[in-house]
């Protein structure tokens, strides 16, 4: 069997804190859209449930 290893691979370089920081903040706002929606969708069945 031949053990042959790729000579141009290398691992990819590490993240920038700001990339980081940059996709913290983007999973926030989704995590706050998606909260802020259900809420209002579970309060519209309310409201529609009590009216009929």
């Amino acid at each position: 069997m031949s053990t042959t290893q790729r000579v141009g691979r290398t691992a990819a370089p590490p993240s920038r804190v700001r990339d980081q920081a940059r996709e913290a903040v983007a999973l926030v706002a989704f995590s706050a859209a998606t909260a802020c929606g259900l809420a209002l969708a579970l309060l519209l069945l309310m409201r529609l449930g009590s009216q009929g």
